[in-house]
């Protein structure tokens, strides 16, 4: 085998290998240019805007601070709910109170009854007399209509008799309600500083929690 003959067989050995080393070897990285290193330093200083974000205002928030001005508005002020106790108005008038001490903080809320008139409140206090009458001449008529001049109890009496349990049942729930209606004012009022600004018994409704948180608010703000 001659000279040439070698090297045709050699040469394609010796670009395989070189094909293999180029694979398993990482080229150096290229110089870096000047001009690039500029504007790479150009733009780390150059300063940066930052977009402040406004906190948003809710409905609640943006008219509490309308309306009540200064957050310690409520210092010094007395809010009086009376309402009707037996009408069960306690949630509503729990539910106001909260609201009025969280928008105008230092602000004292006081809760009470308001009663009914005095005609009702009076008869409220017969009516228990009355079941307890009607209960012991169901218990006992036998032996207290002759002490009243009766020779015999009236027909009614032995009706009532007759269902004894049951008519004591009747006429002490009948005298609880009855009560209960006399007793009852259904009354919403609200007080600033002892002058009204909320009637239920005027405007035959509740007050809205923006209604009265405006209301008191203005009411505020004009002290």
């Amino acid at each position: 085998m001659d000279r040439s003959q070698i090297l045709l067989l050699g040469l394609p050995i010796f670009l395989f290998c070189s094909d293999i080393l180029n694979l398993f070897t990482t080229s150096p990285p290229p110089k870096p240019n000047p001009n690039d290193h500029h504007n790479i330093h150009q733009f780390q200083t150059k300063p940066q805007q930052v977009l402040q974000q406004q906190p948003l205002q809710f409905p609640t928030q943006k008219s509490s601070t309308i309306v009540g001005g200064l957050g310690n508005i409520g210092f010094g002020n007395v809010i009086n709910i009376n309402f009707c106790v037996s009408c069960s108005y306690r949630g509503t008038a729990v539910t106001m109170k909260n609201m009025l001490e969280s928008e105008f903080p230092g602000i004292q809320v006081i809760l009470a009854n308001h009663p009914a008139s005095l005609p009702k409140r009076l008869l409220s206090k017969v009516v228990p007399a009355v079941q307890f009458g009607i209960i012991g001449i169901i218990l006992a008529g036998e032996q207290i209509f002759p002490r009243l001049g009766f020779a015999a109890p009236p027909p009614w009496y032995y009706s009532l008799r007759a269902n004894r349990f049951g008519s004591i049942a009747s006429t002490w729930l009948f005298g609880n309600f009855i009560q209960s209606f006399l007793q009852s004012s259904g009354a919403f009022e609200v007080f600033c500083n002892g002058e009204l600004v909320f009637s239920k018994l005027m405007e035959h409704r509740f007050p809205g929690e923006i209604e009265l948180r405006d209301v008191v608010g203005k009411r505020l703000a004009i002290r």
